[in-house]
């Protein structure tokens, strides 16, 4: 992108006044955003003149053609590990005579000496078959099956047979869905396969990754996902994207997703029977087969590839899928090289920022540099050039809050200790339960027809930076519920994983409860962000959010109905974290039903949501209980000073 174009896209997104973006520093960011465009002419340029690019359609077991674009080095001096890069997004620039402007995870790969392979997966862009999202694994597949792993192991074969100047050793990597395929060539992967780097890999869409949460429908990305480019039929070959959906009529997400009410009216008004994927979606509202079949996790066994799993404590699309991805290695695994980076980033931040900021709160350091630097060509050198040992260690995690990275022999570290915040009378926390017999609770009145937002912004795209904003916005809605703890007297860290355990009950027969833990900051807090439009003094700090859909609490293959008035335990998994509240800051924690238009509303009636009509979502009272018997609580893993 050209610098004058890049700097008129982010004059022109703005949105405070004129002076509050002149003290955001504008001669310093003009200045960063030309040198950045400068190293990018400069890798261009140098692509060009020192590597041959080939186009082949390589032909896998099964007769079908995958469409490859391979970068060789032209010093034919030496030999060059090859690394792999399967992605739905589209290899282009399309022609043996147009070049990628990067190569490699990072622009340090592209003076390092590598084979770049770029390959548009099965049934996509110029690849030949037909495309599944997040294609099942088969074991033991006979003769012509395929799966992602054994296109990935043929597609392997045919470079180290046909591309000269190999060295016999390649490496896979992806962001996102190309994360997916990095993972699934883990899987009884090819003999020549030494080094793996899955990064926010897609993993689970019912538990934790793009699609569901716990259960509840991310409808926000969902319907932005496959409204363009993946949803609409795309036969094979085509180097042409299909539009994106653009029929919003308002800047407003909020107000969009609220007007078209029910799911079932997506398909009725906006689809029509023109969208491959949506109804799959829609036809199932449990953890069936159809979901349990499409995780790649109990498939990680006998791993040879050494494996790094990078991770961002701010992704907004694939937090979980390198935490699962990493523990499930472990787990089955134990003597396998495989190594967890978690650092202060939004989705794949780590490869295009110098992740210096998240959000508006500085991270003290250039963190992505430092990862790029230090550990990912490193680990990729070393196993597949045999360069030096990094001596990596098993978790690299950036510690939020005190901005440290720390070195862990495991994630969780050792020294680790459950601890429970429990949810007082008054709008107290603590970590004293409550104590004595009598019932006491908290509720409020939750309307499917004004729900809660999950951002404080207009927009209609979803975004980031919701992951760290402010929560006062929400904190003074009168259906969220808010407890907070008294000033800490002392640093308070947590790493490792946290989740809630509420006592809850309501009029309706079913919910959704959306539990945020957050780090207060002082009343005299400085504004020391990156713009001095955001005050920091008293900024309620999203450390984790996450939603459960009550129905599933006993089960996400066999939902039960909330019995009305009858108090239920609701627990689930909000991930992990690290993060250290400072002396002086306090610890709150929010309980809500609705996160809109992130999450779909729940009508809080029990039934098939993807069926339900406008006149199924109802009012409902919820009500929160905290007492000796029902303590409703989150629970943290704090680190030993």
């Amino acid at each position: 992108m050209q610098v004058n174009s890049l700097l008129n896209r982010l004059f022109s997104s703005w949105s405070g006044a004129p002076g509050m973006f002149l003290g955001f520093s504008l001669l310093g960011l003009v200045s960063q955003v030309r040198a950045q465009e400068a190293l990018r002419q400069q890798d261009s340029l140098y692509i060009r003149e020192n590597y041959t690019k080939l186009e082949r359609q390589i032909s896998v077991r099964d007769g079908v053609k995958l469409f490859t674009s391979v970068y060789i080095p032209k010093n034919t001096s030496r030999q060059y590990p090859i690394l792999l890069n399967r992605t739905p997004y589209g290899v282009a620039p399309y022609g043996e005579d147009k070049f990628k402007t990067s190569l490699g995870p990072s622009r340090l790969f592209i003076r390092e000496g590598y084979i770049f392979v770029y390959q548009d997966v099965r049934g996509l862009w110029m690849s030949e078959g037909q495309f599944v999202f997040v294609r099942p694994h088969i074991a033991n597949p006979k003769k012509q099956e395929i799966d992602e792993s054994t296109d990935t192991y043929d597609t392997i074969e045919w470079l180290l047979k046909n591309v000269p100047n190999n060295n016999g050793k390649v490496g896979t990597w992806g962001i996102s869905a190309p994360g997916f395929y990095a993972t699934a060539s883990i899987i009884d992967a090819h003999p020549a396969l030494k080094a793996v780097s899955p990064q926010a890999p897609v993993t689970e869409w019912f538990l934790g990754d793009d699609r569901h949460h716990n259960g509840a429908f991310f409808l926000m990305a969902t319907f932005a996902g496959f409204s363009m480019n993946y949803g609409h039929p795309h036969p094979a070959p085509t180097n042409v994207r299909p539009p994106a959906f653009a029929a919003y009529g308002t800047p407003d997400a909020y107000q969009f997703f609220l007007k078209m009410g029910p799911l079932s009216n997506f398909e009725k008004q906006i689809f029509k029977g023109g969208n491959t994927v949506w109804p799959s979606l829609m036809a199932h509202e449990t953890y069936d087969e159809f979901w349990r079949s499409r995780t790649p996790l109990p498939h990680l066994k006998n791993v040879k590839p050494a494996v790094l799993t990078v991770g961002g404590w701010f992704d907004q699309e694939d937090l979980y899928g390198p935490l699962k991805t990493y523990d499930s290695i472990g787990h089955k695994n134990p003597k396998a090289t495989h190594h967890l980076v978690m650092g202060p980033w939004f989705h794949g931040s780590w490869s295009r920022t110098d992740g210096d900021y998240f959000g508006n709160i500085p991270t003290g350091s250039k963190t992505a540099a430092f990862y790029q630097e230090a550990i990912e060509l490193p680990f990729f050198n070393h196993h597949l050039k045999g360069q030096a040992d990094p001596q990596l260690p098993n978790a690299y995690i950036f510690e939020t809050g005190s901005n440290q990275w720390k070195k862990y022999d495991q994630w969780p570290p050792k020294g680790s200790t459950e601890k429970r915040i429990y949810l007082r009378p008054g709008g107290k926390l603590a970590f004293e339960p409550p104590t004595g017999s009598q019932s006491s609770h908290d509720e409020y009145v939750s309307d499917p027809n004004k729900p809660v937002p999950y951002t404080a912004e207009v927009r209609i795209t979803r975004g980031s930076e919701f992951m760290v904003e402010d929560q006062r916005f929400a904190a003074r809605r009168p259906d969220v519920l808010v407890y907070e703890s008294e000033p800490l007297t002392d640093d308070l860290t947590i790493s490792g994983n946290v989740s809630a355990d509420l006592f809850v009950s309501t009029t309706g027969t079913d919910a959704d409860f959306v539990a945020k833990l957050i780090d207060v900051y002082p009343d005299d807090a400085p504004d020391d962000g990156r713009s001095p439009a955001v005050k920091m003094g008293g900024y309620q700090l999203l450390v984790r959010g996450e939603v459960m859909r009550a129905k599933f609490r006993k089960s996400f293959s066999r939902p039960e109905a909330l019995i009305p008035n009858e108090v239920s335990e609701v627990k689930f998994d909000m991930q992990d974290a690290a993060h250290t509240f400072r002396k002086g800051h306090k610890l709150m924690v929010q309980v809500q039903s609705s996160w809109f238009p992130l999450v779909d509303r729940n009508p809080q009636q029990f039934l098939n949501i993807r069926q339900a009509t406008e006149a199924d979502f109802r009012k409902a009272t919820h009500r929160v209980h905290f007492s000796a018997s029902q303590p409703s609580h989150v629970r943290v893993r704090v680190l030993a000073k």
